[in-house]
């Protein structure tokens, strides 16, 4: 119980920190942002394989593989049906303070950070729904991939309010509320994971496919939209081979 309230405080505090350096850089070069965000998109590709779908295989043996395509499946299609419903997040390094002068576009910007606060709650399920394994080693590195991750997601909060004219202290309170929905995700995460040991590979493989969907279709395709792609492959590389030795480390 401890190391869930452990992961969800980690979780939380990576949102806080981020946006505590949002407030500090308001606008970072598109390089130095797709070359991280490109890093950060490495992690979390290594702990959905690594830390998420390869546990649930492990678990749910070969006579209940359907188990596992079928988390993904439903992961993924999980995060495609939040983007019907909140603003596609190709913007998910920053908004351009050309596009919020004034308070016209305010409500355009909210919609972004409702979009961003929306998946939280399947990144802290990830993080949660691990620690029902009596290996907790991947839980841990789910964590940390979400963690790095979070950094730059609390960043990119503060900016586009700040610019539209939201108070310092509002904007505070709305990525705090943001990083309090992830540890309510994990303690979803690990209460519905606890109800039944058949369920916990389809849970695993569903915050795995919904991690991957994130990083394939919202954190990649940005990286890769200023000409900066190399470095970001690179980079990607270089957090997908980090992660994969912290889990060997743990």
């Amino acid at each position: 119980m401890n190391q869930v309230w452990i992961s969800a405080a980690g979780l939380s505090i990576a949102t806080i920190i981020g946006s505590a350096l949002g407030f500090a850089i308001k606008e970072l070069p598109h390089r130095w942002n797709d070359t991280f965000l490109g890093f950060c998109a490495g992690v979390m590709l290594a702990a959905s394989t690594i830390g998420l779908i390869l546990p649930a295989a492990h678990s749910a043996g070969i006579s209940n593989w359907w188990l596992v395509i079928a988390g993904v499946v439903l992961g993924m299609l999980f995060l495609n049906m939040l983007d019907f419903v909140t603003p596609h997040l190709h913007k998910i390094t920053g908004l351009e303070s050309e596009e919020h002068k004034n308070n016209s576009s305010l409500n355009k910007i909210l919609l972004f950070v409702m979009a961003i606060a929306l998946h939280k709650l399947p990144e802290g399920i990830a993080a949660g729904v691990g620690f029902n394994s009596a290996e907790t080693t991947d839980a841990w590195a789910v964590t940390l991939g979400i963690s790095v991750q979070n950094i730059p997601e609390g960043m990119v909060v503060i900016a586009p309010l700040l610019i539209a004219g939201v108070s310092r202290l509002r904007t505070f309170v709305i990525s705090l509320a943001i990083a309090l929905l992830e540890v309510i995700g994990v303690w979803i995460g690990f209460g519905i994971g606890s109800i039944s040991e058949y369920l916990l590979p389809a849970m695993l493989a569903f915050a795995g496919g919904a991690m991957l969907y994130v990083v394939s279709d919202e954190m990649i395709p940005e990286t890769h939209s200023h000409g900066y792609q190399k470095q970001a492959s690179y980079a990607l590389i270089l957090g997908f081979v980090s992660l994969m030795y912290i889990d060997i480390c743990l």
